[in-house]
């Protein structure tokens, strides 16, 4: 016999232990806190204060090369195709082997392998870096001379015997440089690849984390938080772009004496490095706690008290906008075993193998699944576009500093779409649209989307006048590259040095090929130098250009258009939860969760793959000049702005225009699928009464026959 003040304790004790074994996946009972030492790493709010910061962190460090890849391709001489294919390659280690990870981390410990991956996302920022350690310092006038200060005699108009032969200096070119260039290319592909292998566990692995030990109540508010916090990633990593590319590249190894540039000269390499830097290293540090969680922690109690439901409408709406790894709310998958699929489970490998092929048929045999799916194919093609490569049309096409344009582009356009996804899952939570609606919506949303698109045809500045590049008026299009007028000057022909004739607005790639044979420097009130070259044998009347490009007269309209796009963005991005909704509706349920992974395997292969190659191509066909490099086609330096612009927004309202095709088919198909069920059911109402005559008849016939 026990004392009386003991029995309900040891029930109440008896009671707990149930509980806990019904709410911990898998049916375990979850470890008594009482059992536990006290310790931070044991509550699931800290869990989500870390997730939060390193998903920030590792969407900036990937979100970073897009903002300075202008940069890049100026310093180490690459085209738009080339560093388009370096940023899809981010998507192919994270495609290879997201499958696999999904598949074996639920046998794994969790928090060890998400801070593995972001110790992988880590090394992959260090090594993106690494270009800049082991390449010689940067010349922005290609001279090979050390006792030649940059920006002096090399670029004036010197006599034809007084030049070395060029064939000198493209035989130490081709023995080391190109290797060199060759070497730097590969551990940047390297790099980024490595960088999505790294981010394959953090996001999917976290999520389920969550889900599986806070409280069913508490849940969607932790996720809103996540997906809250996350979402500023991008913006955070073109912000961090904006500031880096203010510095000059070589601000650890600076010349003697200072350089003559501004961050307004077309030649400006920014510090693209420090960025991966500064990223790589607050993913290491993030990454530090999740060594410290354990495998499973005890499933959270109590519920907070405090309004869920804009949190919950977040956490179902929200997912990141760039090309790594991206999954859903727990809450949209419906059959879960410790936060993964039911199926990647219970199933062997063997099995898996066997199974994955049809309902891989099954399901792109489904209609409804694989228009939506194309519809945001089509969407993620323009996203991927535009996050590549905006920063650097705007710095082309309106002439302004890198810097400048990814402020815009992380204060405007990033902002924009952010809200345009919350607030398309706002109105399918809060009007509960059904598949009917919600494709509305989305055609809605595309259609508005376009109409704004269409400005921005319109809205550009032209290309500049440059003398001997782009034809004068009247003059043949057979005419030489460069003017007449230095011919009898010995003008290097990879130098880039451009000066502008103040009068005419005309802009001559080096002093040399305006014929100028004089330098001179003068010093402003406010101790600002100004660098004229005088004596020029193709400028009429003054005889003098300033050493600078010449700027354009419409950079005012850069801010429009950002506007404009930016309002476009927002429109488009509605479409993103209605969208995934009808996917969600629209397969049977048993294959729910497999057509969700489908989806996104679908998209990264169709979408963030190709979408940065195509729009690099598309931008590489506008150039009037290239740059050469070892007798090999290098970066750009002039583009045709018209045409610059009319293929890029023309790629982007290609794709716009795709999507909305693809919804308008899905409306089309869903009313008639609509007109088949209410035909069918009309039916089913009425036979009841045909039963009824049927067997009336059949009555009246065997009595007759009696």
């Amino acid at each position: 016999m026990r004392p009386a003040g003991e029995g309900p304790q040891v029930s109440d004790k008896d009671i707990k232990i149930t509980t806990d074994t019904e709410d911990t996946p898998g049916g375990k009972a979850s470890p008594d806190p009482q059992d536990l030492q006290s310790s931070v790493f044991h509550s699931i709010k800290f869990f989500v204060l870390c997730h939060s910061l390193l998903q920030l962190a590792q969407l900036m460090i990937s979100g970073y090369l897009k903002s300075s890849i202008s940069t890049v391709e100026k310093r180490f001489g690459l085209s738009s195709q080339t560093s388009g294919l370096l940023v899809a390659f981010n998507e192919v280690g994270n495609t290879a082997l997201i499958v696999f990870v999904s598949y074996f981390g639920s046998r794994a410990h969790r928090p060890r392998l998400i801070g593995c991956g972001a110790v992988l996302v880590a090394l992959a920022g260090l090594l993106m870096s690494l270009p800049h350690f082991i390449s010689e310092p940067y010349r922005y006038d290609h001279t090979s001379h050390e006792d030649l200060p940059q920006d002096s005699e090399a670029s004036l108009c010197l006599p034809m015997t007084s030049n070395p032969a060029p064939a000198s200096v493209n035989g130490t070119c081709s023995s080391y440089a190109e290797a060199q260039h060759l070497t730097v290319v590969g551990i940047m592909f390297m790099a980024q690849t490595l960088l999505g292998v790294g981010a394959v566990p953090i996001q999917p692995f976290g999520i389920s984390y969550i889900d599986d030990f806070a409280h069913n109540s508490n849940s969607p508010l932790y996720l809103g938080i996540l997906f809250a916090v996350t979402m500023l990633g991008p913006g955070l990593a073109y912000g961090l772009g904006g500031l880096m590319l203010r510095l000059y590249v070589d601000i650890d190894r600076m010349p003697e004496g200072g350089i003559s540039l501004t961050s307004k000269d077309p030649r400006w390499v920014g510090a693209w490095w420090l960025g991966f830097l500064i990223s790589a290293g607050t993913v290491a540090l993030a990454a530090i706690p999740y060594f410290f969680f354990p495998r499973e922690m005890p499933k959270e109690k109590h519920e907070i008290c405090f309004h869920t439901r804009i949190w919950s409408i977040i956490a179902s709406s929200a997912s990141k906008g760039e090309g790594s790894s991206s999954e859903k709310s727990p809450e949209e998958y419906p059959e879960k075993k410790n936060g993964l699929p039911q199926f990647a489970t219970d199933l062997t490998v063997v099995q898996f193998i066997k199974v994955f092929p049809r309902v891989l048929l099954r399901t792109l045999r489904h209609s409804i699944f694989l228009l939506v799916v194309l519809s945001q194919v089509c969407m993620l093609s323009t996203v991927a576009g535009l996050a590549t490569f905006l920063p650097k049309f705007l710095e082309r096409q309106f002439s302004i500093t890198a810097s400048y344009a990814n402020l815009l582009i992380g204060c405007l356009t990033i902002p924009a779409a952010i809200v345009g996804i919350v607030v398309g899952g706002v109105l399918v939570k809060r009007f509960h649209l059904g598949p009917m609606r919600c494709v509305a919506l989305c055609l809605l949303g595309a259609l508005l989307g376009l109409f704004f698109s269409l400005p921005l045809f319109f809205i550009g500045c032209p290309t500049h006048q440059i003398a001997g590049i782009t034809p004068e008026p009247g003059a043949q299009s057979g005419s030489g590259l460069f003017p007449g007028c230095s011919e009898s000057c010995a003008c290097p022909p990879d130098d880039f040095n451009p000066v502008c004739d103040p009068r005419t607005r005309v802009e001559y790639i080096t002093p040399c090929h305006a014929g100028c044979v004089r330098r001179v420097v003068q010093e402003s009130l406010d101790k600002k130098s100004t660098v004229f070259y005088t004596n020029c044998s193709c400028v009429e009347e003054s005889g003098s250009v300033v050493a600078s490009s010449c700027e354009s007269a419409c950079s005012s309209l850069v801010l429009p258009f950002v506007l404009l796009i930016s309002m476009s963005a927002t429109l488009a991005s509605v479409t993103h939860t209605p969208s995934f909704m009808l996917i969600l509706r629209g397969v049977k349920k048993e294959d729910k969760t497999l057509a969700v992974g489908i989806q996104f395997m679908l998209q990264r292969i169709l979408a963030w793959m190709p979408s940065p190659v195509i729009h690099g191509s598309a931008i590489d066909t506008t150039c009037v000049y290239w740059a050469q490099s070892c007798g090999r086609q290098a970066v750009c330096r002039y583009y045709d702005h018209d045409l610059l612009r009319t293929r890029f927004i023309g790629l982007q309202f290609f794709f716009k225009t795709g999507a909305l095709a693809c919804f308008a088919l899905i409306l089309v198909i869903l009313r008639q699928q609509g007109k088949e069920a209410r035909t069918k059911t009309a039916m089913d109402s009425c036979d009841p009464e045909q039963q009824q005559l049927e067997s009336g008849l059949e009555k009246k016939l065997e009595i007759s026959k009696m």
